[in-house]
């Protein structure tokens, strides 16, 4: 970091939430999620399936809220992707990082995630996570298929999906500690999705195919009536 830092607010409190909430649901999922399937003794079988399956469901639904949360909010602008300033980032987070390089991609309210974070929370809140979500939902409702009219479906190729879900977000999980290990001090990221504020360079240009644009407020709401 070479220009001075100024305390900007970046994450609200709902995303907050939302961060330890799901970060904390996975944990306990992939905890129990491995003794199911016979990796190891912790809880007991069936008290492991029925924490997962209870935590499973709390998942799926505090993930509606968060997809509400997205689009109502115009917060989904921030994980558009694009291939702008992409080999920028990747070179520094594989090369420059360690020469001590400023980063390429200025971090802003209206531009939180630089084109690699885009692309990695993009694939993960569209894709893994829901098929993840659905193939467990499955598993549990294992027993009305038939009445679903779901009996063609191969309970063994569900529970491959399924696991591999697992060890994909395992896999993620850990590629993200160690990305919050990449501020300009150890745990600026980490404190930054505790308190909201985070320090950022002062003067970076933010330019406008980066920025999240939100949805201008109603005459109305402007003059407060």
């Amino acid at each position: 970091m070479t220009g001075k830092l100024v305390n900007t607010y970046l994450y609200t409190r709902y995303e907050r939430f939302w961060h330890w909430l799901q970060m904390a649901l996975i944990l306990i999922l992939l905890v129990t999620g491995f003794e199911v399937h016979g990796n190891y003794k912790f809880l007991g079988f069936w008290d492991a399936v029925k924490v997962h399956n209870t935590v499973g469901l709390t998942w799926l639904i505090a993930f509606a809220f968060f997809v509400f949360w997205v689009f109502t909010t115009g917060e989904w602008r921030q994980y558009v992707p694009t291939t702008k300033k992409m080999f920028s980032v990747i070179m520094y987070y594989s090369w420059g990082i360690f020469r001590g390089e400023p980063h390429p991609f200025p971090k802003r309210r209206d531009a939180k995630h630089n084109p690699l974070q885009r692309l990695a929370y993009l694939s993960l809140a569209a894709f893994l996570l829901p098929v993840q979500m659905v193939t467990g939902f499955l598993y549990w409702g294992y027993n009305s298929w038939e009445a679903w009219g779901l009996g063609f479906l191969s309970l063994k190729m569900l529970a491959f999906v399924h696991l591999a879900g697992a060890f994909a977000i395992l896999s993620f999980l850990i590629g993200h500690i160690y990305m919050t290990t990449t501020g300009h001090t150890l745990f600026a990221h980490i404190k930054a999705m505790i308190t909201g504020w985070e320090g950022i360079e002062e003067g970076e240009a933010v330019e406008d195919w980066e920025k999240a644009r939100r949805r201008r407020p109603s005459r109305g709401a402007a003059s407060g009536a």
